[in-house]
C-alpha cells in the first residue's frame, strides 16, 4: 500500500476499555495496522499521506449506539430523523455504528420488515449500521425465520411486554420466542414494562382529568417496570435464554437485574443519559413542555439515578445506548395536548451519548475506561460487533475519534444536527468535544466540520453475543 493511502494519528492518549497507553496509531486499509509508543523507534519509522496531531487529546474507538430508531412509524407519526440525518447527527457525537430496529408488522413475516428497513437504511447512512428485529407476531413462521436470520447476521430479537394492541406480546409468546433463541444464538431484548396494568391506570387517570404530560411517568409506575423485569428473567431461566433488558429507568429493576446476575444468569442491562441526566422535573415543566420528554419507560424522579449510575459501576448494567427516537415538539408531541396517551413517546440522544458520558467522567461518576466499555466495547460484544467496533486494537475497523477533552460545549437545538426543534439538554455545558472522526478509516468529521456523505456507512451483519 502506498504511503499515501496510510494515515498516522500522533501524539494522542489512546483510552480503550481495556487500556490507556500514549501511542501513536497507524491506519490502512480502511483498519488499524498497528499502535506503537510515540516516543518509539516504530512510531518514527511511520510514513503517511495523512498525519492527524491528536497531542493533548483522547483518540478513542468510535461510539456504538445499539439501540436507534430511525424512520420509525409510531403513534400515528413517524420519527424526525431519517437514516441519512440520523446517522449524520450521530457521527456529530463520536458514534460510528448504530444498531437500529426493523420491525415485523403484524400478520407480516420478519422478513418483510427486515427487507422494508433495508430499503430506508441503503444508501442512506454516514456510518455503519447494522439491524435488530422487533418480533410483534409470534407464530411458527415466525419462530422458524428466527433461525435464519440469525444465520444472516440479524442476531437480536426485540419484544415488548408493553403497548398492548401495537408491538404486545403475551408470556406465552414471549416463553416460545425465548426457547426459540436458546437453540439458535439470538438474544431476545425486552421492553419491560407491564402494559396491560398501564393502560388501566392510563384510562383512569385521564378520566380523573389528569391530562398532563406529568401524568405519563405517574402512570408507568416503577414498580410495573420492575414487575416485567422480573417476569422476564424468569420467563428467560424457564426457557435457557440469554435476556438483555433495553432502557432500565427505575432502581427496582436494577436490583432485579442485580439479583439475576447474582446467581449466575445470563441477563444483561442498558440504560440511557436520560435516564442518568433527566428526571420527572422535566416531565413536570409548565406549558406543555415536558411533552418533549415523553418516553417509554418514562423518567423517574432523581433519586433513582445514583442506582443507575452505581449499577454502571458494578457491571449490573453493561451497555448506554440512546433509544433515540425523536419527535419534534412543533406537530408531533402536540398531538398529545389534552391528552398525555396521544404524545409520540421518544426522545433525541444519538449525537449527545459520549459527550455526556464523558461528562460523568469529569464529574467522577465512572472512569475514563469505563466511558469507553458502556458506550463502545461493551455494546460491540453484547451484539456480535467485537473486535471489529469498540475498540483501538491491529485489525480493528479504524473508526477512530480524537476527543478533546478540555473543549466546552453548550448543548442546544440550535446548534445541534439532528433534525429535531427541541433539545432535551438545551443550555446544558458539557467539558469534552469531538473533534475528528474516522469511520473505516475515512473522515467524517474534520476539525469540527462534516466531511462524510450519505452511502459511505455500511450495513454490517453482526455475530451472536459475545458474553455467551
Amino acid at each position: 500500500m502506498s504511503t499515501a493511502d496510510r494515515t498516522v494519528v500522533r501524539g494522542g492518549l489512546v483510552v480503550t476499555a481495556a487500556d490507556e497507553m500514549h501511542a501513536d496509531v497507524l491506519i490502512e486499509g480502511g483498519r488499524i495496522a498497528a499502535l506503537a509508543a510515540h516516543d518509539s523507534d516504530t512510531a518514527a519509522g511511520w510514513t503517511a499521506g495523512t498525519v492527524i496531531d491528536a497531542t493533548g487529546k483522547y483518540v478513542i474507538p468510535g461510539g456504538v449506539d445499539g439501540h436507534t430508531h430511525m424512520q420509525m412509524p409510531f403513534g400515528g407519526t413517524t420519527a424526525s430523523d431519517t437514516f441519512e440525518t440520523g446517522t449524520r447527527a450521530a457521527a456529530w457525537g463520536g458514534t460510528t455504528t448504530v444498531v437500529d430496529f426493523a420491525i415485523q408488522g403484524v400478520g407480516a413475516s420478519l422478513r418483510a420488515g427486515l427487507d422494508a428497513w433495508h430499503a430506508k437504511a441503503d444508501a442512506q447512512c454516514a456510518i455503519d449500521y447494522g439491524f435488530h428485529m422487533i418480533v410483534a407476531d409470534v407464530n411458527d413462521k415466525t419462530l422458524a425465520e428466527m433461525d435464519t436470520l440469525v444465520e444472516e447476521g440479524v442476531t437480536s430479537f426485540k419484544m415488548f411486554m408493553a403497548y398492548p394492541g401495537v408491538f404486545y406480546s403475551d408470556d406465552g409468546q414471549i416463553l416460545r420466542a425465548m426457547q426459540r433463541a436458546s437453540g439458535n444464538g439470538g438474544l431476545v431484548m425486552m421492553h419491560a414494562e407491564n402494559g396491560i396494568a398501564i393502560d388501566v391506570l392510563v384510562q383512569q387517570a385521564l378520566a380523573a382529568g389528569k391530562t398532563d404530560p406529568r401524568y405519563h411517568g405517574e402512570v408507568r409506575h416503577a414498580l410495573l417496570e420492575a414487575e416485567a423485569t422480573h417476569r422476564a428473567v424468569q420467563l428467560a431461566r424457564v426457557a435457557g435464554s440469554p435476556l438483555y433488558v433495553v432502557h432500565v429507568s427505575a432502581e427496582q429493576a436494577v436490583a432485579e437485574l442485580a439479583a439475576a446476575r447474582d446467581l449466575g444468569l445470563p441477563v444483561f442491562g442498558e440504560t440511557c443519559p436520560q435516564y442518568l441526566f433527566l428526571s420527572t422535573d422535566n416531565l413536570a415543566e409548565p406549558d406543555f413542555e415536558g411533552a418533549k420528554y415523553v418516553c417509554s419507560t418514562p423518567l423517574r424522579p432523581r433519586e433513582h439515578q445514583a442506582a443507575l449510575w452505581r449499577g454502571l459501576r458494578t457491571d449490573d448494567l453493561q451497555v448506554v445506548s440512546t433509544d433515540h427516537c425523536p419527535f419534534c415538539f412543533s406537530g408531533q408531541k402536540e398531538m398529545g395536548r389534552g391528552d398525555f396517551s396521544k404524545i409520540p413517546n421518544g426522545m433525541p440522544g444519538v449525537e449527545h451519548r459520549m459527550d455526556l458520558l464523558h461528562q460523568a467522567v469529569v464529574d467522577g461518576h465512572i472512569t475514563r475506561r469505563r466511558w469507553i466499555d458502556i458506550a463502545c466495547a461493551a455494546p460491540a460484544r453484547m451484539f456480535g460487533l467485537y473486535p471489529r467496533k469498540g475498540t483501538i486494537a491491529p485489525g480493528a475497523d479504524a473508526d477512530v475519534v480524537v476527543y478533546d477533552p478540555h473543549a466546552e460545549q453548550t448543548l442546544s437545538a440550535s446548534t445541534h444536527h439532528m433534525n429535531v426543534d427541541y433539545s432535551a439538554y438545551e443550555g446544558r455545558r458539557l467539558t469534552g468535544r469531538v473533534e475528528t472522526v474516522l469511520s473505516r478509516g475515512v473522515p467524517v468529521i474534520e476539525q469540527q466540520a462534516y466531511v462524510g456523505r450519505a452511502g459511505h456507512g455500511q450495513y454490517t451483519p453482526r455475530g451472536i453475543c459475545q458474553y455467551l
